[in-house]
């Protein structure tokens, strides 16, 4: 098990990897093409962010890179989901063409070997990439054995390297993943995996379970996430064994960033992508000592300066390492807020006068505003236009912008669903895109201010019952003036017929796109 090393230990580390003792960073020769660096947050809403507006909580890493860099108060993740968005952000894909969802622990690997993916792109134009922390697009083929070697994932979709936490938190199997193996594993010790629908909780296994030994728990949850018990946080599924592989959560924000923190070291000779993505402030919200109680939002509020103070050491050692001036650094969130998914940690008792959303409607899971328009900041010194935009665009559009800046084409078959916008990523433009799809448990069209929202006969009753988020299905069509009524509340349908049946005749037509 990674251990948490000394506090300063990340800064150090990348010191020493990048210098001779006593020397300053080298200066790099700067490359034709840019070291790419995604920080991807889970689960973070618009309004959590100081740099967004929020005063209950600050957060002065992020807000620098704000500063430094240009805010964006029109950008959207793909989908209100978090398996989705991360398919469609890697593919350039729309995640409903691959009927993708959030997936149980032992999906087989979503992303099918052969796909054109972001890191094979770049991978053919001489970048090293990497991808580390929460993956969660499925691992294997089916019926996956965690003892033996663990493959298709990461490797054989393009990365050269990989750290992983396998799904989520919360979640079995609570190991680590590096390249195709479980981290630590006694082969004496094999690690069992079991997903079972049983509402009861009983294992397979004779492990205690949230249902069978509650006085274990750090914190109750609810009947879906009371599976096995790992460091005192019962999960979905069931595991035993592997004992010296086990992960705990406390130490999430120092074994991720140790490992990102080696990659750049060790590849900042040449371009390279680093994948980052946080399993903060995904639930369960366990953070380090140092973050708990810090914040006066509970565990929730604390995973964001956990997240913050994580955000800083990356940006801290692109400037040790002396790469920070040629680096494009892109970061955003999978999806909107939500505050109650599965675990009784105060994120609403505590919540005060914060808005996770801003002034948006809905959350995780919804098709109203608040599950998809997210926090959004690119940075590159020199070559991106600091300043704040108001440009339309969708994290699906990375893809064929990225290509679009290193001036390699895509083929026909590749990131059919991806925009090329970097004039507007970079600031030499405000113009992003002029129509733009929203997916989450229905679709959604935005047209300039305009948003459309397709009806639905499908039933959702747990994302308001138990989630408590408005998820903005309906069996009526809807439509909303955003710029006159940015919280979604005055539906226009029946005012403007003739707009709602452009709409949908125009979400029709790009869901029947090949």
């Amino acid at each position: 098990m990674l251990k948490p090393t000394l506090l300063c230990s990340l800064f150090l580390l990348s010191l020493c990897l990048s210098c001779s003792s006593g020397a300053a960073p080298e200066e790099p020769t700067a490359n034709a093409q840019p070291n790419i660096l995604f920080i991807y947050v889970d689960d973070l809403g618009y309004g959590d962010l100081s740099c967004y507006g929020a005063t209950d909580i600050q957060t002065p890493n992020i807000d620098r890179l704000a500063s430094e860099g240009r805010l964006f108060t029109d950008a959207h993740c793909a989908a209100a989901t978090c398996s989705p968005s991360r398919y469609a952000l890697l593919t350039g894909n729309y995640a409903f063409r691959q009927k993708a969802a959030v997936l149980p622990g032992d999906a087989p690997l979503m992303i099918r070997p052969g796909t054109p993916t972001l890191p094979a792109m770049l991978k053919e134009e001489g970048y090293r990439t990497g991808v580390v922390g929460k993956w969660h697009l499925g691992l294997g083929d089916g019926d996956l054995d965690w003892n033996e070697e663990i493959k298709p994932g990461p490797l054989e979709i393009g990365f050269d390297y990989c750290f992983l936490l396998p799904s989520t938190g919360d979640r079995v199997p609570s190991v680590y993943v590096e390249q195709h193996e479980v981290l630590n594993l006694d082969p004496a010790d094999p690690l069992q995996v079991s997903f079972t629908d049983d509402p009861s909780g009983g294992s397979p296994y004779d492990t205690p379970t949230g249902l069978s030994h509650p006085e274990l728990l750090k914190m109750p949850a609810d009947t879906q996430h009371s599976g096995t018990i790992i460091n005192g946080v019962s999960r979905i599924g069931f595991m035993a064994g592997g004992e010296a592989a086990h992960f705990r959560d406390e130490d999430f924000p120092y074994s991720f960033p140790e490992k990102a923190i080696q990659f750049m070291a060790q590849e900042k000779g040449q371009p390279f992508f680093l994948y980052y993505a946080f399993h903060d402030i995904h639930v369960p919200r366990i953070v380090h000592p140092r973050f708990e109680g810090k914040s006066k939002m509970g565990p929730r509020g604390d995973a964001i300066l956990q997240m913050d103070w994580v955000t800083g050491q990356l940006m801290k050692t692109l400037d040790s390492l002396g790469i920070a001036e040629n680096t494009l650094v892109f970061f955003s969130s999978d999806n909107g807020p939500v505050l109650d998914d599965g675990y009784t940690d105060q994120a609403v008792e505590k919540l005060g006068d914060h808005q996770p959303a801003g002034p948006y409607r809905g959350g995780k899971y919804s098709i109203y505003e608040g599950g998809n328009r997210v926090p959004t900041i690119l940075r590159w010194p020199g070559k991106i236009t600091p300043g704040r935009s108001t440009a339309l665009w969708n994290q699906v559009d990375l893809y064929a912008s990225i290509a679009e800046l290193l001036g390699h084409e895509l083929q026909e078959a590749e990131a059919k669903d991806s925009k090329a916008l970097w004039p507007a990523l970079s600031g030499q433009s405000d113009e992003g895109r002029s129509v733009m799809l929203e997916e989450a448990f229905t679709l959604g069209l935005r047209q300039g201010q305009w948003k459309y929202i397709a009806p639905t006969e499908k039933e959702f009753p747990w994302i308001k019952g138990i989630k408590d988020i408005e998820g903005g299905i309906s069996t009526e069509p809807q439509l909303y003036n955003l710029s006159e009524d940015p919280g979604e509340q005055n539906n226009l349908a029946a005012t403007y017929p003739d707009k709602v049946q452009a709409m949908a005749a125009e979400l029709e037509r790009i869901q029947n796109q090949d």
